[in-house]
């Protein structure tokens, strides 16, 4: 165990520690934080790549008193560095997914473009390598008896993780905060888009019993129709469906008991930063219009643990960031937040 007596919480964050200012090692802290430096296949802004390390430095500022999960810190929070080969990795195919999108987006013909091809090829085995890579990280903490959270990164990231829960509980649940439905298939040929999360989720991992997505609103067809015939394994609460129900009177305890009622008893928490209003994440890589206030999620979040259900681990991606390092600054906060209640859920 660390010994915490010299070290003072109420102070600011201490750069020579880890994530928030903690004094943990990694073979101290009960949660691993797991950096992920990918964006290959974003499809509008790019930048989240390079999140992790400003999420990192926005954290020193996050006070440490939370008086719902009381010293849940006190349990040790660790972030590992970012691998820088898997940054380069993700620079050099984003350069090439770059060339790609902007080929395939004035009509061309793919298949006719040898080059092109192999660009897509060589795309989509970075990404396979990638989802490996992931799994092999995540499965080992989870082996080593920690908690993991995945922070992104865009949301393709999480792919392995999900595999590696899998592993480890034969039935759990996805509860997924987004404005997307990330339902896609292979979305601009890119088999494991970050538009295509939820898709490859749903057909790869047969012991994902049901998938909860909180705060859609911006789909495609294809999406929802998908939605619509999956027997109700995937269960949308639509932004603009609980806007209007709670125009019409129903507070949101009603609809966060309702959400957290579809879930079993493990749930996975897949928090695509651009689920809140974009006031707060500006700079995400895809920014819509609508969507929640982050004690709006936490309270959501709040209900899950009062029912019962267990937080198996998180993935936090999609942090944009900026020069006023206001996106950083939301994204720290809400790790921070959910790193607490991961830590709660887990009773040792």
């Amino acid at each position: 165990m660390v010994d915490l007596s010299t070290f003072d919480p109420n102070s600011v964050g201490n750069p020579n520690n880890n994530i928030f200012g903690l004094p943990f090692e990694e073979d101290e802290a009960r949660i691993v934080i797991l950096p992920i430096p990918w964006e290959v296949t974003v499809s509008y802004s790019a930048g989240t790549a390079r999140a992790p390390e400003h999420v990192f430095n926005a954290s020193l500022q996050v006070d440490l008193f939370d008086p719902e999960f009381k010293d849940a810190w006190k349990q040790g929070f660790y972030m590992r560095k970012p691998d820088q080969k898997i940054l380069i990795k993700s620079d050099y195919l984003r350069k090439e997914a770059e060339l790609y999108i902007n080929y395939i987006s004035q009509g061309e013909d793919v298949n006719k473009n040898k080059f092109m091809c192999k660009t897509l090829k060589e795309i989509n085995q970075g990404s396979v390598f990638l989802n490996e890579w992931v799994f092999q990280q995540t499965r080992d903490l989870l082996a080593a008896g920690k908690l993991v959270a995945l922070l992104g990164g865009d949301h393709s990231t999480p792919m392995g993780y999900f595999k590696a829960i899998a592993e480890k509980y034969p039935s759990f649940g996805i509860l997924q905060i987004d404005a997307h439905m990330d339902l896609r298939k292979a979305y601009e040929g890119f088999k494991y888009s970050h538009a295509s999360i939820m898709y490859n989720a749903i057909e790869e991992i047969p012991q994902l019993a049901r998938l909860v997505q909180v705060g859609i609103r911006d789909y495609c067809e294809e999406e929802f129709d998908y939605m619509v015939a999956s027997n109700n394994r995937i269960i949308t609460y639509f932004d603009k469906d609980i806007k209007e129900r709670q125009y019409e009177g129903l507070r949101w305890k009603d609809i966060a008991d309702e959400i957290v009622s579809h879930l079993p008893e493990h749930v996975f928490l897949s928090f695509d930063i651009d689920g809140l209003d974009p006031k707060l994440c500006p700079h995400t890589g895809t920014p819509v219009q609508g969507g929640f206030e982050t004690t709006e999620v936490f309270y959501l979040l709040k209900k899950l643990l009062q029912s019962g259900r267990r937080i198996v681990g998180f993935d936090l991606n999609e942090v944009g960031v900026s020069q006023d390092e206001w996106d950083e600054n939301v994204g720290a906060r809400v790790l921070y937040k959910l790193c607490n209640m991961l830590a709660v859920s887990n009773p040792r």
